[in-house]
Formats: C-alpha cells, sequence, structure tokens
C-alpha cells in the first residue's frame, strides 16, 4: 500500500462509524431525524478536533442503501431500480450533506471556523478477488419465496434466505485495492477542511489495464476502506466506533474480559483463534491490523459515547505496532 507524504499542518485523524449512527431501526427514517442523529454523531467527534487533530470522517450506509433498494423495489414497475454502485454514490451524497449541515452547525457552537467538504468517493476493487465468487454480504429488503425465485430468474441476482424472516439479495464484499482520488482528501485536509469520504466504503469500480473503469454490484466494508485511507493518508490516529465501550475476549461470556491494549501480534493471535466473529468485532480488528501493518502508530476502538474518554486512555481498546 503506498502513503501519501504529505506536509500535514496538524496531525491527522480518521474516524469510522456506522450508518445506524444517523438510522436505526426504530427511527421512522425522516429527513429531520437523521439530521438529529448526525448533530449528535458530531457532537461525538468534537472531542478529536479539541485535540488539535485535522479530521476525515468515514461512515457507513447499511440501513440507507437498503432503504433505496426497497424503494426502487416499490417502484420497480415505472422506474428501473438503480444499481448497487449507484445506490452507495447516492448515499454518499446525501449523508454527506446531512453531515455537513451537522458539522456546519455544531462546529460553529463549538468555536471551531472549518469548512466541511464530502467527496464522492470511488474505491478500486480487484474484478478477480475470490468475493465475487461467493456472494455473501445481504443487501436490501426481503422478498418472499416466490418473488425471489422471480427475481433471480429475471435479474440474475443471488438470492438466500436470512433468518428465517424471508430472501434477500446477496453480494460480494471484495477487499480495497486502492483510494481513487486520495491526493484531494490529502490537499483538502491540508487546507484545513473536514472531508467526509469513502462513505459506506467507497463506490466499488474496477480499473482494468485495457478497458474503461465500471462500477460493479459490491459492498466494501466501511473499516476496511477507512484502514486504508487512513495508511494511504500515514494518519496520526485511526479511529473505529462501534457498539462496545471495549473490545472483549470471551465476549458474552462468563469468562469475558475487557482489553485496555493489544499489540498487533495478540490482535491477530486472537482473530484467529475466532474471539472476533466475521460478522460483528471480525472486521473491525482486522482492519485494525491492516492499518498498524501498514505503518499507522495506532488504532482506538471503542463506542462513541465514549470517545473523550478513550482519548484521555480512560476506557476503550488501543491496538498498536510493537517496536
Amino acid at each position: 500500500m503506498s502513503t501519501l507524504f504529505f506536509p500535514f499542518v496538524r496531525p491527522l485523524a480518521v474516524v469510522a462509524f456506522g450508518g445506524n449512527a444517523l438510522l436505526r431501526p426504530e427511527d421512522h427514517g425522516d429527513t429531520e431525524s437523521q439530521l438529529a442523529r448526525a448533530r449528535t454523531a458530531v457532537r461525538q467527534l468534537l472531542p478529536v478536533l479539541n485535540r488539535g487533530y485535522e479530521l476525515i470522517v468515514v461512515h457507513g450506509n447499511g440501513p440507507q442503501v437498503g432503504n433505496l433498494l426497497l424503494q426502487g423495489e416499490i417502484a420497480a414497475e415505472r422506474i428501473p431500480p438503480p444499481s448497487l454502485d449507484v445506490c452507495v454514490a447516492q448515499t454518499q451524497g446525501s449523508m454527506g450533506f446531512l453531515l455537513e449541515l451537522a458539522l456546519d452547525n455544531e462546529l460553529r457552537a463549538a468555536g471551531f471556523r472549518k469548512r466541511v467538504v464530502t467527496l464522492v468517493t470511488e474505491v478500486e476493487v480487484d474484478a478477480a478477488d475470490p468475493a465475487f465468487l461467493e456472494p455473501s454480504k445481504p443487501v436490501g429488503p426481503f422478498f418472499s419465496r416466490e418473488r425471489a425465485e422471480a427475481i433471480q430468474r429475471t435479474a440474475g441476482w443471488t438470492m438466500v434466505e436470512d433468518a428465517g424472516r424471508g430472501f434477500r439479495k446477496v453480494v460480494a464484499s471484495p477487499k480495497p485495492r486502492a483510494i481513487r482520488n486520495v491526493d484531494v482528501v490529502a490537499v483538502l485536509v491540508n487546507r484545513g477542511s473536514i472531508v467526509v469520504a469513502c462513505g459506506g466504503g467507497g463506490i466499488p469500480v474496477v480499473v482494468p489495464e485495457e478497458g474503461e473503469v465500471r462500477g460493479v454490484e459490491a459492498v466494501i466494508d466501511k473499516d476496511y476502506a477507512a484502514s486504508m485511507l487512513a495508511a494511504s493518508l500515514s494518519a496520526d490516529l485511526f479511529v473505529i466506533l462501534t457498539g462496545v465501550e471495549r473490545v472483549s475476549k470471551d465476549f458474552g461470556k462468563a469468562s469475558e474480559t475487557p482489553l485496555a491494549r493489544l499489540d498487533v501480534a495478540t490482535a491477530r493471535a486472537l482473530l484467529a483463534e475466532g474471539q472476533f466473529p466475521p460478522g460483528s468485532m471480525g472486521p473491525k480488528i482486522d482492519a485494525a491490523i491492516r492499518f498498524v501493518e501498514a505503518g499507522g502508530r495506532e488504532v482506538l476502538i471503542t463506542r462513541a459515547e465514549c470517545l473523550s474518554a478513550a482519548l484521555d486512555g480512560e476506557t476503550g481498546t488501543v491496538i498498536w505496532r510493537t517496536e
């Protein structure tokens, strides 16, 4: 992985959080409620700025893309449904807009004078990634068996039953190869802007040696994309916000043990043991390991509500590189 040796004026932090920070299952889903969630999320990020970091924000978009796919299904008889890559692009724009509004207002109230920029970000993936051979990432609405079989015949989608609730489309989740236009992100940061980039893991594109760049039906894990972005820019701090205050060994068991600090070798060993499941903490730990192994100093994993205390070393889990 190449890095940009940019002469940043101040230290740089990249913070990643999930799409449920703006839209939760119990929410109505209207713009006003999402904006209120965005303002809460932004207030939780202010401690990063208070400690002198420049800031890049990477957000997830699972619930938002799911809603777009549901809208497309409902209107399919009148309007062709958008492809998944276009849905990711749409959510990068809409969620970026909400975050920009929230940041503009919360920054002014906190006394900061900074501009906010959302970059619609393409992320290159390998067309030969094995993930394309075994699509496994559920996206979009649930369908009856009859409707799922009809979609498989007409649209060629791969459909699987999901937890007894119906059938869903599954797509590939390839690893990112490169963040396109990362140099533009560097320029914006160096001019003092807060940048919202790689939303939803980025718009997945393949870049063949011959032929045209094209979007693909896939989902890139936003933590992997954030890790690559942070490493590419030689960020001083990579923060992954999640649903727990600290990463734990034996999570959910009587022997559960919170982990305050993990060196990369220990984190890798615990991941190999199956301590961090693929559907929850596993990708976050793997993304953290990748950042540190690419030259990053440390990764902080914690709940958004605990971020200020975690930055002070009072809680959270730090994954770090041994010298």
